[in-house]
């Protein structure tokens, strides 16, 4: 096990910036997720973790010690990939022992780090088989057993789940995180699934344009955005957002209105009238029959039941549609006006520079 320190980092391809003074520490033992849309540079910061691309700038140091010049055999890590590239023509044992035979382990140690690994992974009773004799669920467990027999300091994950159906995905989630409590290793995880993300993570790390957004614990991003672009990529359905402004101020409470939801009163001393702000709400923010400062009303014009609960999309007065959820069997019907009301510890407020306003009910 081995902490993470990455320092200044930048990656260019010609005129093209792709990581652009990336910054970030990860303690040792931590589990790390990296997320953003695609091309937001979470792939290529793992493959520079790994030594697969070169750094245009920058540190990367691991337990410590610099790695920009090391060769990715030499940096202490193991990486897991989307696919699961295991060789066609070897087993389960020959695929987890191959790459130990060309570091110079011993024999007897290569079948003690086996059966550890495949007693950790459940893989036993797979060991003379060969790939194509898997699903799709064990080939990946193979991969993760090939990493962990090399017991690396950090352990790197790109993606290695979404090759899988959705049951398999969930399956797998629980025996990585089994992994990291049984393992106590570091581990940096590339991810597009934020339900991967918020359940697994210790921290995690929004990417957006090569730059880190905000890094956090899952609920602290999920509760705290720290600008729109988080507020809008954590959490699904997305965050509801409305334009708004400031009417007036007064007693420390900043007067907000706009169009499509009722004005409320915002206990912050940071605003000032005129200054333009957005508003959002999360759709399970949303509720009816119960009173709140923020409230919004539109006509339904369609209804997504999951079950249990349901998403009802809704036309508002300027014409744009926002997202609440609805529990239990009395949901609204397409055509229906309904009202949706929020609690003010759930109204996230932006300002015009998109960053976070920071209010008592925050607290």
């Amino acid at each position: 096990m081995a902490n993470l320190r990455i320092e200044h980092l930048n990656k260019r391809y010609g005129a093209t910036t792709v990581l652009n003074d990336v910054n970030l520490k990860i303690e040792d033992g931590e589990f790390v997720v990296l997320v953003g849309p695609s091309g937001c540079g979470k792939s290529t910061l793992l493959r520079m973790i790994a030594g697969l691309d070169g750094a245009s700038g920058g540190d990367i140091h691991i337990a410590g010690k610099p790695v920009n010049t090391l060769a990715p055999a030499e940096r202490g890590i193991a990486m897991v990939f989307q696919s699961y590239a295991l060789y066609p023509h070897m087993n389960v044992r020959k695929n987890m022992t191959f790459g130990l035979k060309f570091t110079g382990v011993p024999p007897a140690e290569r079948e003690r780090r086996v059966a550890e690994a495949a007693r950790m992974l459940r893989l036993e009773e797979l060991l003379e088989r060969y790939p194509r004799d898997l699903s799709g669920g064990q080939r990946q467990r193979v991969a993760i057993g090939r990493a962990i027999v090399r017991e690396p300091a950090v352990f790197l994950f790109d993606e290695p789940l979404s090759n899988l159906d959705a049951a398999l995905r969930v399956s797998t989630r629980v025996e990585i995180a089994n992994l990291h409590r049984l393992l106590k290793s570091t581990i940096v995880y590339v991810t597009h699934d934020q339900v991967e993300a918020m359940t697994l993570a210790d921290r995690i790390v929004v990417m957006n344009k090569g730059c880190i957004e905000q890094v956090g614990r899952p609920l602290d991003l999920y509760y705290a955005p720290a600008n729109l672009f988080v507020a809008g990529f954590i959490g699904s359905p997305a965050m509801n957002f409305f334009e708004a402004k400031v009417g007036s101020v007064e007693g420390g409470c900043a007067r907000v209105a706009g169009p499509g939801f009722r004005s409320f009163d915002l206990p912050t001393a940071s605003l000032r009238v005129g200054d333009t702000l957005t508003v959002g709400v999360r759709p399970e923010h949303l509720g009816r029959g119960e009173d709140g400062p923020f409230a919004v009303e539109g006509v339904v014009e369609l209804v997504e039941r999951l079950g249990e609960s349901s998403f009802a999309y809704v036309r508002r007065a300027d014409d744009r549609l926002f997202v609440a959820e609805v529990r239990g069997r009395q949901t609204p019907m397409p055509g229906e006006r309904a009202t949706f009301f929020a609690a003010a510890r759930d109204v996230h407020v932006f300002d015009a520079a998109s960053l976070r306003v920071s209010t008592q009910n925050d607290a």
